[in-house]
């Protein structure tokens, strides 16, 4: 997105959308399927473009699908180009050779991880603090669990900005998850441990239940939010 003011925060987007490059066809993967969480996380684009409109903050969005290549995984692990998501099977990306392999994170994964990276090392030039903004959202139900929370917050060593956010959201009446319902890791995770964790950043990973923004309404209810407690965890935290 385009260029914004001296709001301390940069929003990421890893799975923004759902698109397949035209060359990899449909991936063996029907419509249905391929508009559902296994290929995008529903409702986190909305959220995160109106977020970034009313922080005046940065957004970095992938728009294509994670069914294609994921990139908020590490370059070493079987689910960056997954050949099953869920209990659905991925033809398209059965069977791939290296120089398959390599030509997608060249195109998809590389670009995104690079953009962002511009991004914080012309912050860091100008000076201008910095928290990374990582907008998820996840499904009401998976595999057959029920999920209760609202919204969670995900972390790995840092908990700076997370440990402030879960608490303004909970005396906002909801049901936040601490680390729920994931964790961030270095082996599960790659865009918080590589931008935020090495540089030594504040972050926020952000999951919000995808029946809460899959409408237009919800988005707005939640970007204005977010855009009310961000600043005030940022606050809180001593930033």
């Amino acid at each position: 997105m385009g260029e914004a003011g001296d709001a301390p925060f940069l929003i990421v987007c890893d799975h923004a959308g759902n698109r397949i490059p035209r060359r990899l066809g449909t991936l063996g993967v029907s419509a249905s399927e391929r508009a559902r969480h296994i290929a995008w996380d529903i409702g986190a684009d909305g959220v995160a473009r109106r977020l970034s409109d009313s922080l005046g903050a940065p957004a970095i969005l992938q728009t294509y699908s994670r069914l294609a290549i994921d990139c908020n995984r590490p370059l070493h692990v079987e689910s960056l180009i997954p050949t099953v998501s869920e209990y659905t099977e991925i033809p398209g990306n059965a069977g791939l050779s290296e120089d398959e392999r390599v030509q997608r994170i060249e195109a998809i994964h590389r670009p995104y991880h690079d953009r962002i990276a511009a991004e914080l090392d012309r912050r860091q030039q100008a000076k201008q603090p910095t928290a990374l903004v990582a907008v998820h959202s996840f499904t009401p139900v998976y595999k057959g669990e029920s999920r209760r929370w609202h919204a969670g917050l995900l972390y790995n060593r840092d908990d700076r900005l997370s440990r402030p956010l879960v608490r303004l959201l909970t005396a906002e009446g909801l049901i936040v998850g601490d680390n729920e319902p994931y964790s961030v890791n270095d082996e599960s995770d790659y865009t918080i441990p590589v931008h935020a964790e090495r540089r030594g950043l504040p972050y926020a990973e952000i999951e919000i239940r995808q029946d809460l923004i899959a409408e237009a309404a919800g988005q707005e209810e939640w970007a204005e939010r977010l855009a009310r407690v961000l600043p005030a965890a940022w606050q809180a935290a001593g930033f």
